[in-house]
C-alpha cells in the first residue's frame, strides 16, 4: 500500500518541481488523476525552470522562442508523496523533476545538478553526509515596515535578540510545536531550535543525512512548510538574506562529512587537524568561494548581509571551530571531523547550494588542491581574500567560471546566469518597500 491508499482523507494533490531561484512550480489536480501523475509523471515547458523572481520568461531564453518553448516529462522524484500540513485541505504532494522526452535529464533542473555531483562521489566509493542550518525571522508585516510579531503568550512584542533564550522560543510554542509535528509528519529531520541574534529570528537544525538530495529535499521543504505555517499563525516567515538592515541576516550553512565505501570518515584521523583529504575539501570550497558567490548570495538583497563585522563571512579563509571564517571545521569529537560552509544566505536555492559546496569540495579532493593555513583571531580584521561585494561582479565572476561550468554544466551556468542579469536590470528600479515585498516570504 503506498502513502495515498493510507491516507485517504487527503482529497487533492499538488505535484511540483523546483526552478533556479528555489521556487515549487507545478499543478494542482484531484486526487483521481494521482495514479496516472504517479505512472506516467506530467508534462509543462522545460522553461519554466527558468523563470525570474517575478515567475517570468527570460527575455531571449534559447528554451522559449528559439527552440518553440517545448514541454519536458515531468517524474516523481524518489521522495514520494508528503502532507501539505499547512493547509486547510487534506492534500499531498509529489515532488517531481524534468527530463526530456528520451528520457535524458533536463540540464537546467537544479535537483539533476545536485544528482550529478553526487554521482561523481558515487564513482569515487564515496558518500557526502550532510546537514543544513536554517535561519528564518517571524515577522508581522502587517503594516508599511515589517516587525517583530506579537508574542502569542503575551501578546507583546519581545525587546531584544535574546540569543539562545528559552523565553523567546516559549513565546512562540505553539508554533514550534506545530512545525515539529509537521516535519515529523513529512520526514525532515529537524533537531535543535534555538532564538538567534535579530529580534524574531531562529535557527533550526536539520540532521546529517548521507543522501545529499534529501538533505536538500529537506531544506527546500522545511522553507515551504515554515512560510506556510507562519502564515496559519498571522505571521510571515522570510529566509530573505537580510530582512531588518540593523540586524543579523539569515544564513543557511552547511556542515558535511564524507564517508567512504565502509562507512569511513575520510575527514578524521583521530586527530584535532583531521586527514589531508580534508584540507583538500577545503581548499576546493575556498578555490570556487567566489566564482560560485552567486549561487551563494543569488538576489539583489543577498549583498547587504555580506558586511563586515556582521556575523555573516566575508574573506575566503578557513579556520578551526573560527566562526569569523567563510568555512570552518568545528571542534568536538575527532571521529565526527567535518566541514562547516558559512557563506550562503538563507534566501539560496538548496539544491544550487549544496551542488556548489560538495562539487568544489570535490575537486579540491580529485585535484589535490592545497589548503592555505587556517587563520587564527577575527577574520573581519585581517588582509584576506574578499567574496564579491556586488551583485553585478558576483554575475559576471559566475558566468565566466571554469569551477561553475565544472560543476553545473552550460546550459545551467547559462540559465542562471540569464536570470539574474533579467532580474538585476529590473531590481534598479525597485524602491527599498517594492524590494522587501517581493523578497521577504518567497526567496
Amino acid at each position: 500500500m503506498n502513502w495515498l491508499e493510507q491516507h485517504p482523507e487527503v482529497r487533492n494533490v499538488r505535484c511540483g518541481a523546483v526552478d533556479l531561484n528555489g521556487q515549487a512550480r507545478g499543478k494542482r489536480m484531484p486526487r483521481k488523476f494521482a495514479a496516472k501523475l504517479e505512472q506516467e509523471g506530467t508534462r509543462f515547458p522545460l522553461s519554466v525552470l527558468n523563470l525570474d523572481i517575478w515567475g517570468e520568461d527570460i527575455d531571449d531564453s534559447p528554451l522559449v522562442f528559439e527552440s518553440g518553448d517545448p514541454d519536458g516529462v515531468l517524474l516523481p522524484t524518489e521522495r514520494g508523496y508528503l502532507p501539505m500540513p499547512w493547509l486547510s485541505a487534506p492534500t499531498a504532494l509529489l515532488p517531481l523533476w524534468s527530463f526530456h522526452e528520451d528520457g535524458t535529464p533536463f540540464a537546467g533542473d537544479p535537483r539533476h545538478a545536485l544528482a550529478n555531483v553526487v554521482a561523481r562521489y558515487r564513482a569515487l566509493g564515496l558518500t557526502p553526509v550532510c546537514a543544513t542550518e536554517m535561519e528564518f525571522y517571524l515577522v508581522d508585516d502587517t503594516g508599511r515596515e515589517i516587525r517583530q510579531p506579537l508574542s502569542p503568550r503575551s501578546g507583546k512584542r519581545r525587546a531584544g535578540a535574546e540569543i539562545l533564550s528559552l523565553r523567546a522560543l516559549d513565546a512562540f510554542d505553539v508554533f514550534f510545536n506545530e512545525l515539529y509535528d509537521a516535519c515529523e509528519d513529512m520526514d525532515i529531520p529537524a533537531e535543535a531550535a534555538i532564538s538567534e541574534g535579530g529580534e524574531g529570528q531562529f535557527e533550526v537544525n536539520l540532521c546529517h543525512v548521507p543522501d545529499a538530495l534529501k538533505a536538500a529535499d529537506d531544506a527546500w521543504l522545511f522553507k515551504m512548510l515554515v512560510r506556510g505555517l507562519a502564515r496559519n499563525h498571522n505571521m510571515a516567515a522570510s529566509f530573505m538574506a537580510k530582512p531588518y538592515p540593523d540586524y543579523a541576516g539569515n544564513g543557511l550553512h552547511t556542515h558535511f562529512s564524507v564517508i567512504d565505501a565502509d562507512g569511513k570518515n575520510i575527514f578524521a584521523d583521530g586527530t584535532d587537524d583531521g586527514t589531508d583529504t580534508l584540507k583538500h575539501a577545503v581548499a576546493g570550497c575556498l578555490h570556487g568561494m567566489a566564482d560560485l558567490s552567486l549561487i551563494f548570495a543569488p538576489h539583489g538583497n543577498s549583498f547587504a548581509r555580506l558586511v563586515p563585522g556582521s556575523h555573516a563571512p566575508t574573506s575566503i579563509c578557513w579556520g578551526y571551530d573560527n566562526r569569523t571564517a567563510s568555512v570552518r571545521v568545528p571542534g568536538g569529537n575527532p571521529a565526527a571531523k567535518r566541514v562547516e560552509h558559512r557563506l550562503a544566505g538563507g534566501d539560496v536555492n538548496p539544491y544550487l547550494f549544496l551542488a556548489a559546496v560538495l562539487g568544489s569540495a570535490l575537486i579540491g579532493i580529485e585535484d589535490k588542491m592545497q589548503a592555505p593555513a587556517p587563520i587564527k583571531g577575527n577574520a573581519y580584521e585581517q588582509k584576506l581574500p574578499q567574496v564579491p561585494h556586488t551583485w553585478s561582479g558576483a554575475i559576471d565572476r559566475f558566468e565566466k567560471s571554469d569551477i561553475a561550468h565544472r560543476i553545473f554544466g552550460a546550459q545551467l551556468v547559462d540559465n542562471f546566469t540569464r536570470t539574474k542579469r533579467q532580474e538585476h536590470y529590473h531590481f534598479q528600479d525597485l524602491s527599498d518597500e517594492e524590494q522587501l515585498a517581493l523578497y521577504l516570504d518567497t526567496v
